[in-house]
């Protein structure tokens, strides 16, 4: 029980609460150490992304296809086009096509409707009036083949009574026969095509059909859809195949070398040639060039990164701490408005990173690097020869500057040589190679004080000294409690025996009086 004055007049919570903020002085220290804390750990997550990002950029410049990467040109857009990749050869290659890959596809005869009105083919198949009726046998198998020489098979079962004409045709479909079948209603007829341009197969079987089926033990197809393997030639009277399409494609490389493929592209000396038509006889000239604009992008781009790096990390560690604005408590808090605290937070934060030594040697190490000589047994071992150097304002903190005229030329000249400056060769370390080295430990090594997101707090060093200074906050807590509840029940004490006093007072005036 607590008596808060009634018998002494004095303010005892007042009293109390000014005790108490003496008492709690080493408990706003502990929490303003604990949110410094917590920002330095997010200003050391934060430099940690941006080097991350650079650590990505410089991997990506570790690759030969950042610095020789193809354009291509035909004189022959309509017919040949062309990518080349990075190990391609630049030059003219000249491409004659004399026929195009195709897909084999197969048609009804005839119309497969009876009477004057078309077929359902959403309805079930009892109730469709077919040209040439259902047959008593109306499963069928049919075969396909691979560009591998293997083949595929399937029988498919028909029940009239359950199914439709849509339901048979999406099976066929649906199978792995590499086959797509529908009916077609203007028409009136049915269409089973390959899904992949080719001739493959290499036998008579079927008359050579790339969707062959046995004729005789196949009315379904043969009688009621009228598509059938073979066909009578009406000069000749010989049986010859039906199908249409499942074509190579057929060309001729430089003038001297006769190629045949399944597919509508082929792939020479890195190059790969798309065919949309046939030349007519004549060559379509394929132009590959270096894309000298893609690889300057590159580099320009990796360079400026680096730049944005070296000046927010070097302002986090030249960054002078503001002494007189000190983490504000959450009491301190109450008494101040929006703006006002995040404009105390924003100098209380600064200097967080001050003169960090892993930082710093990280800062120093890469602009090393950047300085050092490759042996790349070419033109260029240093980046000054493409014109790439180091700015002489020295408030710029080692930023780097481009002559793009330059670099454009070093890449136009002589771009294996520029690659090799930034890749290496051999056991050689290029200058991606050992900056991409020189940020992944330092990214180690600041995940080992601040973590990640994802990490728990036991598992960092910062993270660790959050954990003990909430335990040491617990604890102060605790003894805080026990304080207060001395004083209250010393000052309880002190006002029972001020009463006492009182009452005692009252009863001798009371003898007097």
């Amino acid at each position: 029980m607590r008596i808060g004055g009634l018998a002494s007049g004095m303010d005892i919570d007042k009293i109390v609460g000014d005790l108490m903020k003496a008492e709690r002085m080493p408990l706003d220290k502990m929490e303003r150490e604990k949110t410094s804390l917590t920002w330095k750990r997010d200003a050391y997550r934060d430099v940690n992304k941006q080097l991350f990002e650079l650590e990505n950029m410089a991997f990506d410049m570790k690759l030969e296809k950042s610095y020789n990467s193809k354009t291509t040109s035909s004189s022959d857009s309509g017919a040949v086009t062309a990518t080349a990749n990075a190990e391609s050869s630049v030059g003219n290659y000249n491409v004659k096509v004399d026929q195009l890959a195709s897909s084999a596809i197969n048609t009804s005869r005839e119309k497969i409707s009876g009477g004057t009105s078309e077929i359902d083919p959403s309805g079930l198949l009892k109730d469709q009036n077919f040209k040439n009726g259902l047959p008593t046998n109306k499963d069928f198998t049919i075969k396909t083949y691979n560009e591998d020489g293997s083949t595929n098979e399937k029988t498919f079962t028909v029940d009239p009574n359950t199914q439709s004409l849509n339901d048979v045709l999406k099976n066929i479909s649906n199978s792995d026969l590499g086959v797509r079948a529908f009916y077609d209603s203007q028409a009136d007829k049915v269409v089973l095509e390959r899904t992949e341009t080719g001739n493959f197969n290499k036998t008579n079987e079927f008359k050579g059909a790339e969707i062959g089926f046995d004729s005789d033990s196949a009315p379904f197809l043969t009688q009621t859809l009228g598509v059938w393997n073979s066909k009578q030639d009406p000069d000749t009277g010989n049986w010859v195949k039906a199908e249409q399409g499942g074509t190579n494609a057929k060309f001729t490389y430089n003038n001297a070398l006769d190629l045949e493929t399944s597919g509508n592209s082929y792939t020479l000396n890195g190059v790969t040639f798309n065919f949309n038509d046939t030349t007519d006889g004549k060559n379509a000239t394929i132009n590959v060039n270096n894309n000298v604009d893609s690889a300057v992008d590159k580099i320009t781009q990796f360079v400026e990164k680096y730049n944005k790096v070296i000046e927010d990390v070097g302002g986090r560690i030249s960054e002078q701490k503001n002494r007189d604005y000190q983490p504000l408590t959450d009491k301190q808090k109450e008494g101040m408005g929006e703006k006002e605290i995040e404009l105390w937070e924003k100098q209380a934060k600064k200097g967080l990173l001050h003169s960090d030594s892993t930082l710093q040697g990280a800062m120093f190490e890469m602009r090393n690097e950047w300085y050092q000589s490759v042996n790349t047994s070419g033109e260029f071992s240093q980046l000054s020869e493409i014109g790439i150097k180091t700015s002489s304002n020295y408030r710029d903190k080692g930023k780097l500057l481009i002559d793009e005229d330059k670099l454009r030329q070093a890449l136009t000249k002589n771009p294996d040589s520029v690659t090799k400056l930034f890749v290496g060769e051999g056991e050689t370390e290029g200058i991606a190679d050992k900056l991409k080295s020189t940020l992944n430990e330092t990214i180690k090594q600041v995940e080992r004080k601040a973590g990640k997101p994802s990490s728990v707090p036991s598992s960092y060093n910062i993270g660790k000294n959050i954990v003990d200074l909430d335990s040491e906050m617990d604890a102060f807590e605790d003894r805080l409690n026990q304080i207060e509840d001395r004083y209250w029940s010393e000052f309880t004490q002190m006002e029972k025996a001020i009463q006492k006093m009182n009452s005692q007072s009252n009863y001798m005036m009371q003898q007097f009086g």
